[in-house]
């Protein structure tokens, strides 16, 4: 089953530059940011630049979003619909690797026409902290998605645990995947940096059940002595 999720994903296509998102002032807003990351880093790109490149007023901007930030945020969240709105329904019955596999090559899918909106806010982020933590925390937020797209649960602190492991190991994939030269190479570096990072992954999680365990154990506290049976023997002999 492995092998047919890997083989499937390796005969998918790259997609095609994509048409404009829609109409509407907020995918117009989104659009222009990612033309313009392929052209400047994040911190050299103003609200009125963006405001310019999508033809719309600063107030109809300001109307929409607070910050450059909120745009990629509203990016992100496009991605997450695009990926959770796919037919996942041929992987129910596969084992849970295999489901998120599929699900994650899926979301690299939806973000390849903004690759190189990607390539540029992943070198931005190396050289600002502040941005990289943010980008961190809509990371996580996305990857909670996705583990519940692949039937996994992302609930309580062990599921909050996945999730930014998640993020962290997704960021190799997705830095793996932008180094690559070609279409085909950079479908074959992911998926092998995939399958490496669901590989640590599932010991990371046995590790971190164990550790989510640990609390529940220190509350019952130690296990009550059970009584030993009253030797009346014994009683005598200590009375005499």
């Amino acid at each position: 089953m492995a092998r047919e999720t890997r083989r499937r994903a390796s005969e998918r296509k790259p997609s095609e530059p994509p048409p404009p998102r829609g109409t509407s002032d907020r995918d117009k807003a989104i659009d222009a940011l990612m033309a313009l990351l392929a052209e400047h880093p994040f911190e050299e790109i103003g609200l009125a630049e963006i405001a310019g490149r999508a033809g719309l007023k600063l107030s109809v901007l300001r109307a929409e979003f607070g910050s450059t930030l909120a745009i990629w945020a509203a990016h992100v969240k496009d991605i997450d619909k695009k990926v959770l709105s796919s037919d996942g329904s041929d992987m129910v019955e596969e084992p849970p690797r295999d489901r998120l596999f599929d699900v994650l090559m899926r979301r690299l899918e939806a973000m390849a026409p903004y690759r190189d909106a990607s390539r540029s806010m992943m070198r931005s982020a190396r050289r600002n902290p502040p941005l990289a933590l943010a980008l961190n925390a809509m990371a996580v937020r996305s990857q909670a998605w996705m583990l519940e797209a692949a039937g996994i649960s992302a609930a309580g602190p062990h599921g909050a645990l996945r999730a930014q492991g998640g993020a962290l190991m997704f960021a190799r994939v997705v830095q793996a995947w932008l180094d690559a030269d070609d279409d085909q190479d950079a479908n074959d570096r992911a998926m092998a940096a995939l399958d490496r990072g669901l590989s640590s992954a599932e010991r990371w999680d046995g590790f971190v059940r164990d550790l989510c365990a640990l609390p529940k154990c220190i509350l019952r506290g130690p296990r009550p002595r059970r009584r030993r049976p009253y030797d009346e023997g014994a009683a005598e002999a200590d009375a005499a």
